[in-house]
């Protein structure tokens, strides 16, 4: 007996509601919802118009903030390659020391130091360009400040017999290291003062995401508190430090408010704080000069290896740990000054 032939339309019958099953897992109904919609739609104007108030206060506030404080009476300055460069001396007699200061110091961080070494050398401190009074010019990259300090000596004819001692702190441990390393017969000597000359790992993406206009209005708005300023100076420099009282608060503050600064701010969060790179730190190691390390014992910017790690580095002997943290010119002037003392003696 044959088989009976399934008639086509019962196939179509049998296969059909499977198919349906299977558009129907495929082209689910949306779940946007009139009521979803209008909802989402709320939140993205509410977004936008948050964006439109924030942008505006942000422009308006730094338009009504868009003014530099006066300079101080009785400032110093030279001519510096193309820069004017704002400077500090301290003493009359003995070989020369220069102080060159990190990111958002000026050369009266180094009243202290400059001070107790001004009565035995002839000691010299300035602001880099784009912090400070000295002229801003960009860009603020280490080969740049480096060409500053050489024009620096130079206008100040620290040659010859007068080639000074250069202390570089923090950041500026970066600056005179090159400074060292293009002109090695303009350096009598280095050293790096709570400084490693190494990059900061700073986001690549901060660059971005800290845009103007809301850059420059954070930025003033951390300058004009006077408690963001205290609260950054006691965190770096430690409890031995001598509290910051309003005129304190204006010696940090007001430098910052000259022109330059934001573009400097700008510079440092899309390419980092001056540093060397490794082949540069070779070269310095293997140059004839003395060298030294001077770190805070208890700096929170670094681990308790990085100042063996940076003396090895560089060619120096074991590191020198004196009281305080990252600002150690203030917390320890004296010890400070020892080490630099010291390093003088070798260098003679």
């Amino acid at each position: 007996m044959q088989p009976t032939q399934p008639d086509g339309r019962a196939l179509v019958d049998q296969v059909a509601p499977s198919r349906g099953r299977a558009a129907g897992r495929l082209f689910k109904p949306s779940r946007w919802t009139p009521r979803s919609r209008r909802r989402l739609r709320r939140v993205a104007l509410g977004a936008l118009a948050f964006w439109v108030c924030v942008t505006a206060a942000s422009v308006s506030y730094n338009v009504a903030t868009d003014h530099v404080p006066a300079r101080p009476p009785g400032l110093l300055f030279v001519r510096a390659g193309d820069i004017d460069t704002r400077y500090r001396v301290w003493g009359t007699t003995g070989s020369p020391i220069v102080l060159v200061p990190g990111a958002f110091e000026t050369a009266d961080t180094f009243a202290a130091l400059g001070a107790n070494l001004g009565r035995d050398h002839l000691v010299y401190s300035l602001d880099l360009t784009g912090t400070g009074y000295s002229q801003p010019r960009s860009p603020f990259t280490a080969a740049h400040l480096a060409a500053q300090l050489l024009d620096f000596l130079t206008a100040m004819r620290l040659t010859g017999v007068d080639t000074p001692l250069l202390v570089g702190h923090s950041s500026g441990a970066a600056v005179v290291g090159l400074a060292a390393v293009q002109r090695p017969d303009a350096v009598a000597a280095v050293m790096f003062l709570d400084g490693d000359a190494a990059p900061l790992p700073i986001p690549s993406i901060a660059g971005s995401l800290f845009i103007d206009p809301y850059r420059t209005t954070l930025f003033r708005l951390g300058l004009r508190s006077d408690w963001v300023v205290r609260h950054i100076y006691t965190s770096q420099c430690g409890p031995t430090c001598a509290a910051l009282g309003s005129a304190g608060v204006q010696l940090w503050r007001r430098p910052l408010q000259q022109s330059g600064s934001t573009a400097m701010l700008s510079s440092t969060l899309r390419h980092g704080i001056p540093s060397m790179t490794a082949a540069q730190l070779d070269t310095l190691r293997a140059l004839p000069i003395p060298k030294s390390v001077v770190f805070g014992a208890t700096d929170p910017q670094y681990d308790k290896t990085t100042p063996a790690k940076v003396a090895a580095r560089i060619g120096a002997p074991a590191p020198t740990l004196v009281p305080g943290r990252h600002l150690t010119m203030i917390a320890a002037p004296q010890q400070v000054a020892d080490a630099v003392r010291q390093l003088a003696a070798r260098t003679s």
